[in-house]
């Protein structure tokens, strides 16, 4: 009985924790909404979440796959937003996020890294090619450094050249403390790693339902990447997620799982 309770009090602290930390970073009503894609002070206002696609849960998990060569083509903004989204968007006005969280403690940090002309506006022009890094709470990117570092990526990454020819990667950092601060090393081994899955599976599912593919990478120099993205010192890189519009777009249907199924059945 008194470990139960003592479960319950450490989550009941860690929820209270992060919603005050989400007053105090000033989520909620800020007024007029700046246009979509203008900055200002170095910020990228993205297009609000709202329901864009007509693919069911079940086709995105059909389609889902790792998909490592792209188009040239860019992302559209827009798209990218819901991408965002999906990996750690607010999905209640209490703070909580698309990802599950032990304790609601969100440990997690998303860079974007943008090449040149890898990301559509709305009117025609591109997202300044650079690094950013997505603020949940009021769902716009922040500037970091500008250039087109997906070669230095690539690089970071042992020279996969999927990081590279993508038009735009997600780098998911951690900051373990955030986490272990309630749960110990438990927090380090198991329930951080767990959340970085559940990110990267959101990702999957939504840039498949927009029609772009993307592979979770985890090999990598961390200090590199840390490096090539600005990342704080206590942000420990965890997943490099290249995004683009896949060469050879997956086209499959249920009837042909079932008959996979059924000639296993013996029928």
């Amino acid at each position: 009985m008194q470990v139960a309770v003592s479960v319950a009090s450490v989550l009941l602290v860690a929820f209270v924790a992060s919603y005050v930390l989400w007053l105090i970073l000033g989520a909620g009503p800020s007024g007029t909404t700046p246009r979509e894609g203008v900055k200002a002070d170095e910020l990228v206002y993205l297009p609000l979440p709202k329901r864009l696609t007509d693919v069911s849960v079940e086709e995105a998990i059909l389609l889902r796959r790792s998909v490592r060569e792209y188009t040239p083509d860019p992302i559209k903004l827009g798209h990218l937003a819901m991408i965002l989204w999906a990996a750690y968007g607010i999905t209640d006005p209490r703070g909580l996020r698309a990802s599950p969280s032990a304790g609601a403690t969100y440990p997690l940090e998303v860079y974007v890294v943008v090449g040149e002309r890898g990301v559509l506006l709305e009117d025609g022009a591109y997202l300044r090619a650079g690094v950013y890094k997505y603020d949940a709470h009021r769902h716009l990117l922040i500037f970091v450094r500008g250039g087109d570092v997906r070669g230095e990526l690539g690089g970071a990454a042992l020279g996969q050249e999927w990081v590279e020819e993508a038009p735009t990667s997600l780098v998911v950092c951690a900051v373990f403390e955030r986490t272990t601060y309630y749960y110990g090393e438990r927090g380090r081994v198991r329930y951080v790693p767990m959340e970085v899955g559940h990110l990267g599976q959101n990702v999957y599912l939504m840039a498949t339902a927009l029609g772009y593919g993307t592979v979770v990478v985890g090999a990598f120099n961390d200090h590199r990447v840390r490096a090539v993205i600005g990342a704080m010192p206590d942000e420990v890189p965890m997943y490099i997620i290249p995004i683009g519009v896949p060469k050879e777009p997956r086209r499959i249907g249920f009837e042909d799982v079932w008959r996979y199924v059924e000639s296993r059945r013996g029928g």
